[in-house]
């Protein structure tokens, strides 16, 4: 019969430490590799018998956990936030508590997906991110008129159209430019909005999960103060 044998890894950008147990839960090797995909996987194919991993949900983790998850028979991300802390605190101890915790089956995972959703996953965060960045544009320039005590409600304030006769409400020099420079934000940030839009219903069509999409915050219309 196969022998398991449970490896915790604890990755860091230049270097990976890792720390291997058997069934019996004693230690039999431990080393420090660099954080690079052919030495890591050089590394598990030296190993004999079934091979369990775990590392910490991270900057790499999804990287890694793709690099193995066909490599192994199992890999298991796990949330940091619940892992006991050690008395001792250094990378080695991280990684054997990793490969101690992952023999006893106390890991909370962190679901990683298929690898077929990580653009959408992507392209989701792009959209997220364009949309709070032109929110907080939006906001910036409303509070140049309520400091004034102009009223400003809804969204014509932002219209192309309507954009000289609001700024013509601001007769001083520095608060009309004040308020030029949100509206030239706008003009770049809004095109890119919708150009990140229309490429995640593209990709998400393709995944049948274009109606989960009105979940997404601001996924109409950004959000501004009313």
């Amino acid at each position: 019969m196969s022998e398991n044998k449970y490896i915790g890894m604890d990755v860091h950008q230049g270097s990976t430490v890792v720390s291997v147990r058997d069934e019996s839960g004693k230690v039999v090797i431990q080393s420090i590799l660099e954080t690079e995909g052919g030495t890591l996987l050089q590394f598990l194919h030296g190993l004999s018998g079934t091979l369990h991993v775990a590392f910490e949900e991270g900057v790499s983790a999804q990287w890694l956990h793709d690099l193995l998850v066909r490599q192994v028979a199992r890999v298991v991300v796990c949330d940091p936030r619940k892992i006991a802390a050690s008395v001792k605190k250094n990378d080695q101890v991280d990684a054997r508590k990793l490969g101690e915790l992952l023999r006893a089956g106390q890991l909370s995972a962190v679901y990683h997906g298929e690898s077929g959703l990580h653009l959408l996953k992507e392209l989701a965060g792009s959209y997220l991110a364009l949309s709070k960045d032109t929110t907080r544009v939006m906001n910036r320039l409303k509070s140049v008129y309520r400091s004034r005590a102009i009223r400003c409600a809804g969204q014509r304030v932002y219209s192309e159209g309507e954009r000289e006769a609001w700024l013509e409400k601001l007769p001083a020099r520095g608060a009309r430019q004040r308020a030029e420079r949100p509206y030239e934000q706008l003009d770049f940030l809004q095109p890119l909005r919708r150009e990140a839009r229309q490429e995640l219903v593209t990709e998400s069509q393709k995944h049948s999960v274009a109606a989960r999409l009105r979940e997404i915050p601001s996924w109409g219309r950004c959000e501004s103060p009313s």
